[in-house]
């Protein structure tokens, strides 16, 4: 069934929700997608489109058609895919250009709404699956969560944009982009190639920015499938991870710490900080409880009358969470 113009818009706006929040260090877009149900749409999406892109070039060469890459690339969901890729580019530019500088300055309060909003999100991943969690789940998420910690708390570099640099680090950053819980900004201030990406999306270098994007392609390529595979055949264990991810990752956003990433207990204009984190906190629940009405209502409608009529689900993806 054709999508509306609603559903594309929405979509859109979903995006920019995303690149919004790779701009600003210790927030993941992965969460995000998480948080506004997009997320195991684009998964998929990409899966699929990465292995239409490996099937043309093995097959075209040879003589052998394009049929299984056009069938793999049917099975994407393109409208979702385009609709979030613009709203993402539209948003990352303007958040580089507005957001960015913001959070620099009043980092603080900045972390303090973002550390809200992160550590409601967990909910996520936690009920994600459907699954009760047993004994060992948690010990695997305290795992995950503890080396996180202490892989958000190294100093950050300070390194040469070099053309392979910018490839590689891109390649990583980027796989923060479908990781929840790993903030790809926070990996490019690790590497000391945060500022230079900013001054590029600003100033529109293009050498830099083609450069970037060239590792994002890569990085993309290798990690997205992975991760695919892993929704797939272990969607439990994956999403149990990905709590732990999230709540190690939490340390980055802690509003008490320095430049070099030391944390520091409370101090200065608490209040106003602690009200920030509530405020973030409540900004995820309303969120999460909104979509959780829209799906019962789409549920209700398509038992009620989408199965007698041939229909499937609704037009704005939500991603199905029901899986073993």
């Amino acid at each position: 069934m054709a999508k509306s113009v609603g559903t594309h818009l929405f979509n859109a706006f979903r995006g920019a929700l995303i690149g919004t929040a790779e701009v600003v260090p210790g927030v993941s877009g992965g969460t995000v997608a998480l948080i506004v149900g997009i997320y195991e749409t684009l998964i998929t999406s990409a899966g699929h489109a990465v292995n239409g892109i490996r099937l043309a070039a093995s097959d075209l060469p040879r003589g052998r058609g394009g049929a299984r890459a056009a069938e793999e690339f049917r099975k994407a969901d393109w409208g979702a895919i385009i609709a979030v890729l613009i709203g993402m580019a539209l948003a990352a530019i303007v958040a580089a250009k507005f957001l960015a500088p913001l959070v620099e300055h009043e980092q603080q309060f900045a972390y303090a709404l973002f550390f809200g909003l992160i550590l409601a999100s967990l909910w996520v991943p936690y009920s994600g699956s459907g699954r009760t969690w047993k004994p060992g789940h948690y010990l695997l998420a305290l795992a995950v969560a503890v080396v996180t910690f202490f892989a958000t708390g190294l100093p950050p570099a300070h390194i040469d944009p070099s053309f392979p640099i910018v490839v590689g680090a891109a390649a990583i950053a980027v796989c923060a982009l479908v990781l929840p819980g790993v903030s790809g900004s926070f990996i490019l201030l690790t590497f000391g190639l945060y500022t230079a990406t900013m001054d590029a999306l600003n100033g529109r270098d293009f050498g830099y920015i083609g450069t970037f994007a060239l590792g994002a392609v890569i990085g993309l390529a290798f990690f997205v499938k992975l991760l695919q595979w892993l929704m797939e055949n272990y969607h439990h264990i994956t999403l149990v991870v990905l709590t732990g991810l999230m709540a190690g990752s939490l340390r980055a956003l802690w509003p008490w710490q320095d430049e070099n990433r030391t944390l520091h207990a409370p101090e200065g204009d608490i209040p106003v900080t602690v009200a920030l984190a509530v405020l973030g906190f409540v900004i995820v629940v309303a969120v999460l409880l909104f979509e959780r009405r829209v799906q019962a209502r789409r549920q209700a409608t398509a038992d009620g009358t989408a199965e007698p009529r041939g229909r499937h689900r609704s037009a704005a993806p939500v991603d199905s969470t029901d899986r073993g």
